[in-house]
């Protein structure tokens, strides 16, 4: 009776403790008093939610501490459009001093060897940006030399993390990271088309599945990695064959396609904007730079009254969903694919096509008769 009453208070401090263990994210930002500083968890589920905030005052110092998670899981601090992402495991505490003039990259970490991967990677990736928006804006280079020149600088970039960062570190917090980085709308390791990104990605799964065995983000990378192996045992191939009738030259016709999260969105509820129909598929070659150059003219031209209305035909919705869930407008997956009436009816013959609409939701010029695209959304503005 004795031991029995022993083992059961014994369970009752042990949960206690586990209840109890809490992580903590400490430090300053210099030049940053009255602003607001955020911390959200980038949750698998729903995305970056905020947890907690401060205001800080005048010596910059804040402290946010938090439920320490079962397994490594990933947060940010947030201030205006900067952000700092960070790994956390178990009850460890993060000391982060920056600066507001550069949040973002020119922290320094104290007490977490992960975090100063993180950081390390975060530096690496902001370096191919800059990299890749230099190759976009040469306009010396052809389209197609152009996107080119940024896939070998993305498979430049891969060499080295999976050299220097991944390789004999599998199971880490950032080489999980790594596998969920982007570029555009894209991931740069696509074990969905890549064989050799898949089997690093495979690495990093398998590590995870032996130390963190049943967690939500095990189980992530696991099925990521048993859908990739499954579609290049069997590889589709995107073909289009289309003959129709061609769109009305006023008016539209209209469509009704879910975004990620499985929200309707209706071309015709874009009414008062200038919209740019757009029919593609990201497994199609050209398709990070085409997305870069659409990112610079929604950039440029949204507050003014510009929406990208982007209709997906790639046939794995998985893959569409990794590719577009960065993406700023409109961005909707057509699960008939090519086989879509809609292809038909706006007499799409090659993919990627896109369309001008007017404010009044009138069709005004499809993709061969634009010689200048920017003009065009300049004068329908």
């Amino acid at each position: 009776m004795k031991k029995t009453l022993f083992i059961l208070l014994l369970s009752v401090l042990l949960a206690g403790c586990r209840e109890g263990r809490k992580f903590t994210i400490e430090g300053t930002v210099t030049g940053a008093a009255d602003s607001v500083l955020y911390l959200d968890h980038l949750s698998l589920a729903e995305g970056a939610v905020c947890i907690d905030s401060i205001r800080l005052e005048g010596d910059g110092r804040f402290r946010f501490t938090g439920d320490a998670p079962e397994t490594p899981e990933f947060y940010r601090l947030r201030l205006g459009r900067q952000a700092v992402n960070l790994a956390v495991d178990s009850t460890e505490t993060l000391r982060i001093r920056a600066d507001i003039a550069d949040f973002s990259f020119g922290y320094t970490t104290e007490g977490s060897p992960t975090q100063d991967t993180m950081r390390l990677l975060c530096l690496r990736l902001a370096e191919l940006e800059r990299q890749a928006r230099r190759i976009s804006a040469n306009r010396d280079f052809t389209l197609a030399e152009r996107d080119s020149l940024i896939e070998l600088a993305v498979e430049k970039y891969k060499a080295g993390v999976k050299r220097d960062i991944i390789a004999g570190h599998y199971g880490t917090a950032y080489s999980y990271y790594a596998c969920f980085q982007t570029l555009g709308s894209g991931l740069i390791f696509n074990p969905m088309q890549d064989k050799s990104d898949l089997a690093w990605v495979q690495a990093v799964a398998n590590a995870w599945n032996e130390r963190f065995p049943g967690s939500p983000r095990t189980q992530n990378i696991v099925g990521i990695v048993a859908e990739c192996r499954r579609a290049q045992q069997s590889p589709r191939q995107i073909v289009l064959n289309v003959d129709g009738e061609k769109v009305r030259e006023l008016g539209i016709i209209d469509m009704t396609f879910p975004d990620i999260e499985g929200r309707e969105h209706t071309l015709s509820s874009l009414r008062g904007q200038v919209v740019l129909l757009d029919f593609m598929a990201f497994g199609m070659e050209g398709s990070t730079e085409r997305t870069l150059l659409l990112r610079e003219l929604y950039g440029k031209y949204h507050d003014r009254g510009l929406e990208i209305f982007q209709v997906s035909l790639d046939p794995d919705l998985h893959f569409w969903k990794q590719r577009c869930e960065a993406l700023p407008w409109v961005s909707v997956w057509c699960e008939e694919g090519l086989e879509s009436d809609m292809l038909r009816l706006y007499d799409v013959g090659l993919l990627p096509c896109y369309f001008l609409i007017d404010r009044n939701c009138d069709l005004q010029a499809r993709q061969e008769d634009i010689p200048d695209l920017e003009a065009a959304i300049e004068a329908l503005l």
